[in-house]
């Protein structure tokens, strides 16, 4: 696949020829139609383009962000809420070219920035549009939401491209790494990412728009409390601040929806295996746990983070990925 920007002639096919995206380098040849891990071939697949207003504020804002969500996924937690899309079970094949009529389109819904979600695995595409965008008039910070499982590489790679990371960190547990996402290695190598993060995105620095605070550079770290892993949690709280202090945003997030007993109930054998190995994901998360969880941030002396009121695990978070903006 080839993409003419300006003068310079851009070939994936170089970088999925042995893929190495992601921290699983599975090395397959996405460029003759091979699947990685994440599912995806040398094809780019989106679900969705539109304005999403369930962001921290000042990424949404009063407008909205302007998501514009891929198809497929390196990391593949099975309790993911997006499991639809992050399994390639809705999306379609487009071209960078309409990747970039999408970011000016949503530019012209009046969106906030440009966010990609889950773009990893397509980054050399996503670069591309981005450039392309830009050449025919896009003025907005482009938002990186990623799962936080990044290559420090490719996170050098973003530079010029990406002006705001909105990444998780999921574990600082090894073993439940393995268990929700078979990827025991994430402690180590999202921390590695989140360090070239900060380097490469700064401080946080934002502007107004329509008088709410809008982030234009910098790092936002969202972590999603699991059910029973409330020691976790408060070890991830306590490593952004040790390590990061206030040079990242901090968003602790109350919205786990158990989408796995979901999908178990209506007969899908894939959730009753996965339900059956950790029955845990069955049930939501305590709102007295999670008040726990505030309390231990506020107790390390952390005055300024994003979290959520009661009510937050609701199905308004997910967005039906109908191929809206899209087609």
């Amino acid at each position: 696949m080839r993409i003419a920007k300006g003068l310079e002639l851009v070939d994936f096919n170089r970088e999925l020829a042995a893929c190495a995206l992601c921290p699983r380098a599975c090395g397959a040849n996405r460029a003759a139609g091979q699947r990685g891990v994440c599912g995806a071939d040398g094809g780019l697949m989106v679900a969705r383009a539109a304005l999403h207003m369930w962001e921290e504020p000042p990424i949404s804002g009063q407008r909205g962000s302007g998501t514009i969500f891929f198809s497929h996924c390196p990391l593949r937690c099975v309790y993911c809420q997006n499991q639809v899309i992050a399994a390639g079970q809705a999306g379609v094949e487009v071209s960078v070219e309409r990747v970039a009529d999408m970011c000016l389109n949503l530019q012209g819904q009046g969106a906030l920035n440009i966010n990609f979600v889950t773009p990893t695995h397509y980054a050399p595409q996503a670069r591309a549009a981005v450039a392309l965008a830009r050449q025919r008039g896009l003025a907005l910070p482009v938002v990186w939401n990623t799962s936080g499982y990044e290559t420090a590489q490719a996170v050098r790679d973003n530079v010029g491209t990406v002006d705001v990371y909105l990444t998780d960190l999921k574990y600082m547990s090894s073993d439940l790494a393995k268990r929700y996402s078979s990827a025991p290695d994430y402690p180590e190598v999202a921390l590695a990412a989140l360090d070239e993060m900060v380097r490469c995105a700064g401080l946080p620095e934002g502007d107004e728009v329509d008088g709410a605070p809008r982030l234009t550079r910098g790092v936002v770290v969202r972590h999603l409390m699991l059910p029973g892993a409330l020691e976790d949690s408060k070890r991830v709280v306590r490593t952004m601040w040790e390590r990061y202090g206030t040079s990242v945003l901090l968003s602790l997030m109350n919205q786990y929806t158990p989408v796995l007993a979901d999908a178990a109930a209506t007969g899908d054998v894939w959730a009753q295996g996965q339900l059956k190995r950790c029955p845990e994901l069955a049930k939501r998360v305590p709102d007295s746990e999670y008040e726990e969880l505030l309390d231990y941030a506020d107790s390390l002396g952390i005055e300024d983070y994003f979290w959520q009121q009661g009510g937050a695990a609701k199905e308004s978070f997910i967005p039906a990925f109908d191929l809206t903006g899209v087609q």
